[in-house]
């Protein structure tokens, strides 16, 4: 509970400002509807609204705090209540807020110091809805290690803990599964065509947000920077159109299991990458 607490006051302050421009290239987010649903949930959050917040938030809603634990849409929603805004807590500062449209779903990723938060929205009958909202936080110091998957990357190069259940997922789990393969092997051309040009990366191995300037050049060097292919275990794929939310667990040996949301985008007909937040998980399990 004293996580939670914590997590979802850093939310509100990383939160403050998200009509910024992003820097990053990507078109701005063309729907006003979602502006104010975002506004809404920072401020329910920071109210303790229960019954606020439950209007903006999906059915299948997951809150994954900075530690990794997973709050399910029910618990958030019984423990809000128990949530008051401390008005002593410090600042994270000026946030860095960047948003992004595609279609059915948009992102909002607010960056603050080693903080990094993406909530993502999905368009659904009723409104836009909150589906995801998960913290990373960085490391102060560039990675000694990173987690990977097994030299011969039978997961998740070649096969994920995961299985389509349509035409379009299979496309978009064999798109997955190329991506990974081309950062294996330190292809940095052929991950270059798996990624959006506003690609982003946050991951609790590593000290930076790797964008995609950052992440080719690390793959040129065979540097992993703290962000590697990790098996996927389990994972839920939620497809809008053309735009798609992958949410998953990675086991890895000798270190920590991650909690990951991806999202992808069909563009000239395939599926690519733009964004990949990775968070550790310090303890327990899902609620």
């Amino acid at each position: 509970m004293k996580t939670l607490h914590r997590n979802v006051l850093a939310v509100a302050a990383l939160s403050a400002a998200t009509l910024l421009t992003a820097a990053r290239p990507a078109a701005a987010a063309d729907d006003p509807a979602v502006l104010a649903a975002d506004r809404d949930f920072v401020t329910a959050i920071t109210k303790s609204d229960s019954p606020a917040l439950a209007k903006l938030v999906d059915a299948n809603f997951q809150w994954i705090s900075a530690n990794g634990k997973i709050e399910s849409r029910k618990l958030v929603l019984a423990r809000m209540a128990k949530l008051v805004v401390d008005a002593g807590y410090p600042s994270p500062g000026t946030p860095d807020v960047h948003r992004h449209a595609y279609g059915q779903v948009e992102t909002v990723e607010a960056n603050s110091g080693k903080m990094h938060v993406l909530r993502v929205w999905v368009k659904r009958p009723a409104g836009w809805r909150a589906l995801v909202y998960q913290e990373v936080q960085s490391l102060d110091a560039p990675p000694k290690t990173t987690p990977s998957a097994s030299q011969d990357c039978q997961n998740p190069c070649k096969s994920v803990g995961y299985t389509p259940k349509t035409e379009t997922e299979r496309a978009i789990i064999t798109a997955y599964e190329g991506l990974e393969t081309s950062a294996m092997t330190h292809n940095a051309a052929d991950w270059d065509a798996h990624t959006g040009e506003e690609f982003i990366a946050a991951s609790s191995y590593s000290d930076r947000l790797l964008d995609k300037p950052t992440r080719l050049g690390e793959l040129k060097r065979a540097n992993m920077a703290g962000l590697a292919p990790t098996p996927l275990v389990s994972g839920r794929l939620f497809v809008f159109g053309d735009a798609a939310v992958l949410r998953s667990h990675h086991v890895v040996s000798q270190a920590k299991p991650l909690e990951v949301t991806r999202v992808f985008v069909k563009r000239d007909g395939k599926w690519v990458e733009v964004v990949s937040y990775q968070t550790a998980v310090q303890g327990g399990g899902a609620s």
